[in-house]
C-alpha cells in the first residue's frame, strides 16, 4: 500500500519536576539545599530517511509522544532529558499544522531534522531558590508541559524524472523495462493505482536516476476525474518530464490530441509544470499504424523532442536511456552552479 498523505497527533514530553533536597553529610549539619533541576521533555522531530518511500508507518500509528524528562535528584543532579519521538519520513515530506494548515517545513535531505513540537522545560530544584535571606528553600519548579499539536504530512516525491501519460500508453511497461520497480501491467485502464518509484541504473557510468511513474491521466484529471490528479504533486520536484504517447492510436485515439490534452491537464494543475524540460517517448512503434501517426505528430509538433520506442520489442530503449542520462546530468551540473530548491 502506498500512502502519500496522512494526519498525526503528537505531544512533546513534559519537563521533569525539580527536586527538594538538602545535604546531609557528617560534620555538615547545615549543608544547605542540593536539589537538582528536572530534565527537559523529549521533542517531536521529523527526520529525513532515504530508505523510506511513503508514509504508511504513520497511517497505522498516528499518535507520537516524546518522553517525559526525569525528575531532578539530590546532590545537584539534573534529571535526564526525555527521549525525543523521531518520525522517520521519506525525502519530500511536507508538514502542515492543523487545523489551519500552516506550513511547518519540508524534509529534502537524508538526516535533515525539523522539530514539530518542543518538549517542556524542566522545573528548577530548590538549589535555584537559595538566597542570602532564604538559606533553606523548600520551593521547587513543577516542570513545564510539552507542546501538543495535530499535523498533516504530505509527500511530494523527489525524483529526477516524472513519467506522465494516458492509461494504457505503456507507462508501467516502460517502468518495468528500465527500472527494478515492478508495477502491474494489464490491457485495461488504471492498472497503476499509486505512484511507482523506480531507479534506473547505469553500471558503466556509475550513475543512477530516480523515476516517478504516476497513475494515468485522463481528460478532466485536474477537476478530479480518474486517479492521476491525486498524484500530480509527485512530479512537481522532478527535473525532467518524460511524456509517453501511444503512437499506435489504440482505441481510435489520435496521439496528437493525447499530447495536447496531457499538456492541458498539467497546466491546469500547475502552470509551472510546463516550464520543466520534457521529452516525449513515442511508444508502440512496433505496430503498423504507429509509423504514419508519428509522421503526423512530427508535422504538428515539429519542435517537440521525441524518441521512438517500443516496450514490446525494446526498440529505441537504449537511445531513450542515454538521452535521459544526458539531460539529467546537464541539469544537475546547472543546479550546482546556481543551487536552488524547488518547492
Amino acid at each position: 500500500m502506498f500512502i502519500d498523505e496522512t494526519t498525526i497527533k503528537a505531544r512533546a514530553g513534559d519537563g521533569g519536576k525539580g527536586c527538594r533536597s538538602f545535604r546531609r553529610e557528617k560534620y555538615e549539619p547545615w549543608g544547605g539545599p542540593n536539589g537538582g533541576d528536572g530534565g527537559k521533555g523529549g521533542d517531536v522531530i521529523l527526520r529525513g530517511d532515504d530508505d523510506q518511500n511513503n508514509l504508511i508507518d504513520f497511517k497505522y500509528k498516528p499518535h507520537w509522544n516524546g518522553e517525559r524528562g526525569e525528575h531532578g535528584q539530590g546532590g545537584d543532579c539534573t534529571g535526564r532529558e526525555g527521549r525525543p519521538a523521531v518520525l522517520r519520513v521519506p525525502l519530500g515530506t511536507i508538514a502542515y499544522k492543523l487545523p489551519d494548515g500552516e506550513f511547518v517545513g519540508e524534509v529534502l535531505e537524508d538526516g535533515q531534522e525539523i522539530v514539530l513540537l518542543k518538549g517542556g522545560k524542566g522545573g528548577a530544584g530548590n538549589t535555584k531558590f537559595k538566597s542570602s535571606t532564604n538559606r533553606a528553600p523548600t520551593k521547587t519548579g513543577p516542570g513545564l508541559p510539552g507542546e501538543v499539536g495535530d499535523f498533516r504530512l504530505e509527500l511530494k516525491s523527489i525524483a529526477d524524472i516524472g513519467l506522465v501519460g494516458f492509461p494504457n500508453a505503456g507507462k508501467s511497461s516502460l517502468t518495468n523495462l528500465i527500472t527494478k520497480a515492478r508495477p502491474k501491467t494489464a490491457p485495461y485502464p488504471f492498472t497503476t493505482l499509486h505512484p511507482q518509484i523506480g531507479v534506473i541504473e547505469y553500471a558503466a557510468e556509475y550513475e543512477r536516476l530516480v523515476l516517478a511513474d504516476i497513475p494515468g491521466l485522463i481528460a478532466g484529471a485536474s477537476d478530479g476525474k480518474g486517479l492521476g490528479h491525486r498524484f500530480l504533486r509527485h512530479i512537481e520536484r522532478c527535473k525532467l518530464l518524460l511524456i509517453i504517447v501511444d503512437m499506435a492510436g489504440t482505441d481510435t485515439r489520435d496521439p496528437r490530441d493525447d499530447y495536447k490534452q496531457l499538456l492541458k491537464e498539467l497546466e491546469l494543475y500547475d502552470p509551472a509544470l510546463l516550464d520543466k524540460p520534457r521529452l516525449v517517448a513515442a511508444n508502440k512503434m512496433d505496430e503498423p499504424a504507429a509509423v504514419a501517426n508519428l509522421k503526423k505528430f512530427k508535422k504538428r509538433y515539429s519542435k517537440v523532442e521525441l524518441v521512438p520506442i517500443s516496450c514490446l520489442s525494446e526498440e529505441g530503449i537504449p537511445k531513450l536511456l542515454k538521452e535521459l542520462l544526458k539531460r539529467v546530468k546537464k541539469m544537475r551540473a546547472k543546479e550546482k552552479k546556481s543551487p536552488s530548491r524547488t518547492a
